[in-house]
């Protein structure tokens, strides 16, 4: 029964935390109280108080509401959340869930944002609080070392290149000193080390409780302290795989708890539609056959020439890879109609049936896993090949009928420079978060600085099935009017036409000398990173200013940006993956170039499938589909420039229908309010030491912009 004494007290405690006086100001040097983290941390624990007790969700929305949060008479106990830049949201949703007493799932967009949480605001935040809740880190598999792989491939010695065996005795003494086995913590090995594909276990080659070192596996450990404690800090990779895992019968890698938390949660659709869709890929066809040639020599050299069956799966990827044709995405009607593509995956399923794998599979717990994974294997390329084959009255774009009351899924493939990747992915996948928020009473609460669209949450609620959830917003404490300036070029031109790359380096080169780099130029496109790094490596070159360009591909992205940091006239130029997740505070980062709106890619499948069912269910694809992701995509862009309340800086968006068309205004609506200019000496006058022009005006003020309806 829920406890409304108890309901009360957690507010009460959750409101002293942040007091002026409370416990947080008391042990964290420089914390300043914000109206919106408090007013979201008492929003976070109606959530969870609600989750039991409905009947207080809405008394206790309405002293939470936030701005342009209304409360509404939904169900309590779902919370979405959007805390602007500087809110201070880790604290907002930490808190409440450390007060709450019952057991709490963070999970996270990044494993890098997991291992901030548990080594830096987890610990801070219970010491402040004097609570003394348990916690535990919990990655996917592939984060661990795996004794037992690495042991063999040691004992093995089979290697590609030379270095691989000076790093995998590396990671053997990391190992043997290690409490997590956890990559991240190994000293001078880089995580994408391809070193550690041997050092490591999939679900696919794990031998589970049959494994010997199954007492010492960090795996098994890991797990163990996840279901003991009380904050378990998660990925959303891994939170997604244990809902698909529970889907397919198989026991859950996750503990149950009273309160779930997604940071980060913008991430959350996508990385869904890729756990609950099944896929199978020329690399884990080339990783089956690589171990089945290494077992069957180390365990059963005497019962079959293995060198033979391996051969022969290289082989057919070989020719899947030539039949694919060029890189880029195929649709299932292009699918249906390539005889050659399909042909090469039916062969790929007659290479996998093994006779003597069968015969052979008793000698050992690594041939027995082999016969499991070649069984997989044929199935999913088999279950592909009977989805394109199936008289299911599929669209355009792919996607194929299911069984009534089943989410339709799209059939497509991903051709790539050395793989093919072959998918079966859902058209949504609401009605399986839908399914599982409803399964249990607990707290799910959704935050990110970017879920809504021109104040509304449409988007994200369609997206995760969240109909009835209550959806708050708070603006970034911050002063952007003042501290941050909008720019966007006169006669840039439309992004399709030829010549827009030079006209975006054209057009952005004054400011990036007035501001002495210390600049992202963020592209939509691999093509368009090749393009701004030859254009504007040239004119680095050329101008002797000592400017040092980055560009992604150099290194890997960790890399580039402590790089970035460290020098002083820094020029990034990087695509999707720069977009989120850095944090670069302070002058060293004051000037983000976006070259054009970033609407997804035309030939995606999945989004192709999503309009084609959009328009059948009569609704506007564009304005229900494509403008929203373009405007999240947007925000998380624009967030790199202001981390703190001293930053100041200059977005520049070198794409006129921003402001020429209609749905600009939205998109507009969407950032940060930025004071906005198209006059090039404003913004470069606001680079490096300027100060504002004084022309430059709101950009979301009342005033009619360009090309908006009236």
């Amino acid at each position: 029964m829920p406890d409304p004494a108890a309901a009360a007290r957690l507010d009460a405690a959750v409101a002293a935390a942040f007091a002026p006086d409370g416990p947080l100001a008391r042990s964290q040097p420089g914390f300043v109280v914000r109206a919106g983290q408090r007013e979201m941390a008492i929003a976070v624990a109606a959530a969870i108080a609600s989750a039991s007790d409905p009947a207080r969700a809405g008394a206790a929305a309405v002293a939470a509401a936030g701005d342009g949060g209304a409360p509404c008479a939904a169900p309590g106990g779902t919370l979405v959340a959007e805390a602007g830049t500087g809110t201070g949201k880790t604290f907002a949703y930490l808190v409440p869930a450390l007060l709450s007493g019952g057991r709490v799932l963070v999970s996270t967009g990044t494993r890098t944002l997991q291992d901030q949480l548990y080594h830096r605001d987890l610990p801070r935040v219970r010491e402040a609080l004097g609570v003394g809740t348990t916690m535990a880190l919990l990655k996917g598999r592939s984060n661990y070392v795996c004794r037992h792989h690495l042991r063999r491939n040691l004992e093995e010695g089979r290697f590609e290149r030379r270095e691989d065996i000076a790093v995998l005795r590396r990671i053997e003494r990391f190992a043997a000193i290690s409490a997590s086995g956890d990559r991240s913590e190994a000293p001078g090995i880089a995580e994408d080390a391809p070193a550690w594909a041997r050092a490591t276990s999939t679900r696919e080659n794990c031998l589970g409780q049959d494994c010997p070192d199954l007492a010492d596996c960090f795996v098994f450990r890991a797990r163990q302290a996840a279901q003991q404690a009380d904050v378990v800090v998660v990925n959303h990779h891994l939170f997604c795989a244990d809902l698909a895992l529970r889907d397919e019968g198989i026991a859950e890698l996750l503990p149950s708890a009273d309160a779930l938390v997604f940071d980060e949660a913008h991430q959350l659709p996508e990385i869904a539609t890729q756990f609950f869709g099944r896929s199978v890929s020329t690399r884990q066809l080339l990783d089956f056959a690589r171990d089945l040639l290494r077992v069957g020599l180390a365990d059963a050299r005497d019962a079959a020439d293995w060198t033979q069956p391996t051969s022969a799966i290289e082989q057919g990827v070989r020719v899947l890879r030539l039949a694919a044709g060029r890189p880029g995405r195929l649709d299932a009607r292009q699918l249906r109609s390539h005889a050659a593509l399909r042909e090469a995956v039916a062969d790929l399923v007659g290479g996998l049936a093994l006779p003597a794998l069968d015969a052979a599979a008793e000698r050992s717990r690594d041939l027995a896993r082999l016969r499991l994974r070649a069984q997989e294997l044929a199935q999913r390329l088999q279950g592909w090949l009977d989805g394109l084959d199936r008289d299911t009255g599929a669209t355009a774009a792919g996607a194929a009928g299911e069984e009534p009351g089943e989410t339709p899924s799209i059939l497509w493939a991903e051709v790539h420079q050395s793989g093919v990747t072959l998918h079966e992915t859902p058209l949504s996948v609401a009605e399986t978060f839908r399914r599982h928020r409803e399964s249990a009473p607990r707290a799910w609460i959704f935050t990110s600085a970017t879920l809504a669209v021109a104040g509304r949450f449409d988007h994200f609620v369609s997206a995760m099935g969240l109909e009835g959830a209550r959806t708050l917003r708070w603006e970034s404490p911050f002063d952007f009017a003042r501290r941050a300036l909008l720019y966007v070029p006169r006669h840039c031109g439309d992004p399709a036409s030829p010549g827009f790359a030079s006209r975006v380096a054209e057009a952005t080169w004054p400011l990036i000398v007035a501001n002495g780099g210390r600049a992202f130029v963020l592209c939509t496109s691999l093509r368009m990173v090749e393009q701004q790094a030859a254009l504007l490596g040239a004119r680095i070159r050329e101008s002797g200013l000592g400017l040092e360009l980055l560009v992604q591909g150099q290194a890997s992205r960790l890399v580039l940006i402590e790089r970035f940091r460290a020098l002083r006239s820094p020029v990034l130029v990087g695509s999707a993956s720069f977009w989120e997740g850095v944090d670069v505070v302070g002058p060293q980062l004051s000037l983000v170039i976006i070259d054009k709106l970033p609407f997804a890619a035309p030939d995606d499948p999945i989004l192709r499938a999503r309009i084609d069912a959009m328009r059948r269910a009569g609704g506007d694809p564009f304005r229900q589909i494509q403008l929203p992701a373009a405007a999240m995509a947007l925000k998380q862009g624009a967030g790199r420039l202001i981390r703190s309340e001293s930053d100041r800086g200059v977005l520049a968006i070198c794409d006129e229908r921003l402001l020429d068309k209609p749905y600009g205004r939205s998109l507009v609506a969407s950032l940060p309010p930025f004071r906005l200019t198209r006059e090039e000496s404003e913004a470069i006058g606001f680079c490096g030491d300027g100060v504002p022009g004084v022309s430059a005006r709101p950009a979301t003020s009342g005033d009619r912009l360009p090309g908006s309806p009236s």
